[in-house]
């Protein structure tokens, strides 16, 4: 009898972990702020409620399911304006205004799960979603150099970015000062060579470069 038992609960174990499995979503994150996010106290607070209120976050799904729908291989992005230095504990920056980017590869199944999956994982960020626009999405992370990615959505968002080396460097006593803005399963800070949005929504615009204030990473939901 407890070998019976011991076998029926050992099926149901395994059910359980291969539908834990079946529903677990992961890919590659992009972020990027209008403020550096790898930098030291006297960086930070100048630039802290003068810049900051403007960041691009960005999903591509390598494998995995949202809301029963298969989201393999396509991506979303968010350009974001908020009221104040996203990041800054003595700063409300809500509400915050939100353009979602979404591949167009994505049927419109796929889009509705995308906007889901986007939302839950932006949380009081993307709560205020103003324009939902389709566009041709690549986002690509380099996994043999730390820190190296490329987000392209359309003619709106452009991002690159590199790892950071030591002429990055600028005081010497660099911290990750800002976290992500989304929760992920590791990420490291790096430099955007290029953070730009165009586009409709959210009534600023920003071509920047070379600033700290990128994070490059992985997400498991």
């Amino acid at each position: 009898m407890r070998y019976h038992l011991s076998i029926v609960v050992a099926i149901v174990a395994v059910s359980f972990s291969i539908s834990v499995a079946a529903q677990q979503i992961r890919g590659d994150y992009l972020e990027t702020r209008s403020a550096d996010v790898y930098t030291g106290q006297c960086f930070a607070n100048g630039e802290v409620t003068l810049v900051g209120n403007e960041a691009i976050l960005a999903w591509h799904v390598r494998s995995g399911s949202w809301d029963g729908v298969s989201l393999q291989g396509l991506t979303v992005a968010a350009a974001v304006h908020a009221k104040g230095t996203l990041g800054d504990p003595y700063e409300n920056p809500y509400p915050a205004k939100a353009v979602l980017l979404l591949d167009d590869h994505a049927s419109a199944q796929q889009r509705a799960a995308l906007v889901s999956f986007a939302k839950q994982m932006g949380g009081e960020l993307l709560k205020n979603v103003g324009q939902v626009i389709p566009v041709q999405m690549e986002l690509v992370v380099n996994a043999e150099h730390h820190g190296a990615a490329m987000l392209r959505a359309g003619q709106f968002a452009t991002v690159q970015t590199r790892s950071i080396g030591d002429k990055d460097h600028l005081c010497g006593n660099e911290v990750t000062y800002y976290p992500p803005l989304t929760q992920l399963t590791h990420a490291i800070p790096a430099v955007a060579l290029t953070d730009a949005y165009s586009g409709p929504g959210l009534g600023v615009s920003w071509d920047l470069h070379g600033k700290r204030s990128a994070f490059v990473g992985a997400f498991v939901r």
